[in-house]
């Protein structure tokens, strides 16, 4: 299935939650009935459907359209709707690939290269603003360090540095006479300069994080890049939510760091929120562990997730350690004194 709107493919499995203008829909003679449901009610306006009439369907024993050569684009989606995909085996091989298509693993890589191609622009042309030489800021955005340092300045925006002001000042500190890769020298004084949020004590501002852990992507763009970023920001929250609320339901072993939610409403309000910090970042990174963060991080991003992981817990911890301590003093008075 293709998005015309910003030009790139998704499965029929991923294409479940998304809404956009006109839908393309490539159907063979291998496509189920429910997948092409899918596909085809993802257009607002248009949804059309592209038959490929010469394609045999080498899955399936029973005879099929497909392996037909005077088959037409009528008798294969007859053939289609006739081809039911919810047999055990294959169900479960379309849940495991729906979970893998729409985990925050997933959603989030998505963001990160739409982002990357919404800002380019806005970016390259900050570096071009600098005191960078032509011949340095040309070398700098052509450099394949662009895209961390790009990715750089999108979370210390998130963080409320004013990146416009900055990247020039970080380029000012210093010259660039033994630097090998402008772009990626950018990147380390960048990063050792936001550090922390910008602000301190009650005038620091919270980071504006997806599911409290991917930085939001901001500035102008165009309105179907922004689109595209709006859809999987909501995803991506969705997602966390279900990923906290069935491991709550199935009692799974890290849940038990989390304590019991506060029956007051606010402070239940903090704890989901924080508690959905903690179930996205186990979805991005596919920990499976009974420990609620699981084993130490591998890179350099994972370590800035964790981090934020290991905050929102400390979160969920003081929100529940005031119902804890009055347990343990009702314990007391039950008790009552030793004799």
């Amino acid at each position: 299935m293709r998005l015309p709107n910003l030009g790139y493919a998704v499965t029929s499995f991923r294409a479940q939650g998304i809404t956009t203008d006109t839908a393309h829909v490539l159907v063979d003679a291998s496509t189920t009935r429910e997948n092409l449901y899918v596909a085809l009610t993802r257009g607002r306006n248009t949804n059309t459907a592209y038959v490929a009439t010469d394609r045999p369907d080498d899955a399936h024993t029973q005879p099929h359209p497909g392996d037909n050569p005077d088959a037409t684009a009528r008798t294969v989606l007859f053939g289609v709707l006739q081809h039911v995909g919810a047999e055990s085996s294959a169900h479960e091989m379309i849940t495991a690939e729906q979970d893998a298509w729409g985990s925050i693993n997933q959603l989030a890589a998505e963001y990160e290269t739409i982002a990357a191609a919404a800002q380019h622009d806005r970016w390259a042309t900050l570096i071009r603003a600098t005191s960078l030489t032509g011949e340095q800021a040309e070398a700098a955005i052509a450099s394949d360090a662009f895209g961390p340092l790009t990715a750089e300045l999108r979370r210390a925006e998130a963080n409320h540095h004013d990146v416009d002001t900055l990247l020039p000042r970080l380029v000012r500190a210093r010259g660039f006479g033994d630097a090998d890769d402008i772009a990626a020298v950018l990147h380390g004084r960048l990063a050792k300069a936001t550090t922390r949020p910008a602000g301190s004590g009650r005038n620091r501002r919270a980071p504006r994080l997806i599911a409290g852990l991917i930085p939001e992507a901001t500035g102008t763009m165009t309105p179907d890049m922004r689109r595209a970023l709006d859809e999987r920001d909501s995803l991506i929250e969705t997602r966390a939510g279900v990923v906290l609320a069935v491991a709550l339901d199935e009692a799974a072993p890290w849940t038990k760091a989390l304590g019991t939610p506060p029956p007051d409403a606010r402070k239940n309000a903090r704890w989901r929120r924080a508690a959905r910090t903690i179930a996205a970042y186990r979805d991005c990174y596919c920990i499976t562990d009974d420990t609620v963060l699981g084993a130490p991080p591998e890179s350099i991003a994972q370590r800035i997730d964790s981090g934020r992981a290991r905050s929102a817990l400390d979160r969920v911890r003081s929100i529940i350690a005031p119902a804890k301590d009055m347990e343990r003093a009702t314990a007391r008075k039950t008790v009552g004194p030793s004799l």
